[in-house]
């Protein structure tokens, strides 16, 4: 029981650092890229690319942008690159805890095409890995020039992962694989290519040569392209706690144009720093988010087709002993006062459910994990089919009130 006491704990406290490191990230990015896209050109000083001012806290502050460097050279400089590193290491920190450590119970799922809970492990890292290296030979390439061809290809190949990745590991693992890999992909960014161009700047104007122009273009483009993928990457973080997304058929349909819809909206401000107010983005975006509710509803219960069809595919409700007898047997194991799965020190989301009552009590939580197929997880202990079908019919059918 003391393994995963601590580990739980370690959990805790890599997700919160986590969280703030990826705050600090993004935070830094969205400001710099306000900054960049609202600065005012100095007519009088040709070494000033531009400025801009805000006020925060009190008082006035001036950011000022130079074309090449400063008249004098600074003591100090910051070196936005550390934010980015600890995030993505905090984040593979959280990915070997939850997704490795217990591949059994989230990595694998029922109908994937890896099975083997150390196979998936393999399976997670190679996609990590491969996607990274693809999207460094075209950031590299010369269709990078092309930003709108470039775009179009790196959201296809986006739909294309997050197919690929709910077919090769559970539903909940591949999105949060696809928020892992956008995540490297930032992380790339930075890594390969806006440190070492901000390195070269730095040598070039303090040797006194001009800097190579094509380098920080480039890490320009990186920089950009990285703030095009914020939102994305936090909906799949957040995306893991709506079995209604994940546990769907058409699941990669839906995050992918979620994801597109975040990208869009970021447009729309991009654009806004610039004076340029296009509404039509946020209509898309909204556009976008209300398709994907309708595509991923469930079948209305007053349609009377799906209403035969339940008929003769649902089975009957169980007695309230037969539903105790499948609590203790597929529920009890994680959501108990004193879990015997090993790899929960207390039960998850602080459900217990011991027999017939604590679940009626809990209904709606319920009927959507097991309705979805996410618990038990990774059916571990081989519900069937008909027994699913049997508690959801149960849950709908008999008189309750649900808790808190």
């Amino acid at each position: 029981m003391m393994a995963p006491y601590w580990l739980e704990w370690l959990e805790l406290l890599l997700r919160w650092l986590h969280l703030l490191v990826g705050v600090a990230w993004i935070g830094a990015s969205l400001h710099f890229v306000l900054v960049d896209r609202s600065l005012i050109s100095d007519p009088e000083d040709d070494a000033i690319k531009g400025r801009f001012w805000a006020i925060h806290g009190g008082g006035v502050y001036q950011f000022t942008k130079y074309n090449l460097a400063p008249p004098q050279w600074p003591a100090t400089l910051h070196w936005s690159k550390w934010e980015a590193y600890t995030t993505w290491l905090t984040g593979m920190g959280l990915l070997t805890l939850v997704y490795y450590l217990r591949s059994e119970a989230y990595l694998v799922g029922a109908g994937k095409w890896v099975t083997d809970p150390d196979q998936a492990i393999w399976a997670s890292l190679g996609l990590i890995a491969s996607s990274l290296a693809i999207f460094e030979g075209l950031i590299r390439s010369r269709l990078a020039r092309h930003t709108v061809v470039f775009a179009i290809l790196i959201a296809a190949l986006i739909l294309a992962l997050c197919w690929f990745a709910t077919q090769l590991l559970s539903s909940r693992a591949a999105f949060i694989h696809v928020g892992v890999i956008l995540g490297s992909i930032m992380v790339g960014n930075v890594f390969f290519g806006i440190i070492p161009a901000q390195k070269a700047f730095v040598a070039a104007v303090q040797a006194g040569r001009d800097p190579d122009l094509t380098l920080t273009l480039a890490a320009r483009h990186r920089s950009f392209f990285n703030n095009y993928l914020t939102m994305p990457v936090l909906f799949c973080m957040v995306s893991l706690h709506f079995p209604l997304l994940y546990q769907h058929a058409l699941n990669f349909l839906g995050l992918f144009m979620v994801m597109l819809a975040g990208a869009i909206a970021r447009h729309f401000f991009n654009l806004r720093h610039l004076k340029i107010i296009h509404w039509r983005y946020l209509g898309l975006a909204a556009g976008l988010i209300v398709v994907t509710m309708l595509l991923l509803r469930p079948v209305a219960q007053g349609d009377a087709a799906a209403t035969d069809a339940a008929k003769t595919t649902i089975e009957p409700a169980l007695t309230v002993d037969a539903i105790d007898g499948l609590m203790m047997t597929h529920c009890a194991n994680c959501h108990s006062a004193a879990p015997t799965h090993p790899g929960f020190a207390t039960a998850p989301g602080g459900l217990y459910f011991a027999n017939h009552e604590d679940l009626f009590r809990q209904k709606t939580r319920a009927a959507a994990a097991i309705g979805s197929g996410y618990m038990p997880l990774g059916n571990m202990t081989k519900l069937s089919r008909v027994e699913r079908a049997q508690l959801m019919r149960s849950l709908m059918t008999l008189e309750t009130t649900d808790g808190p």
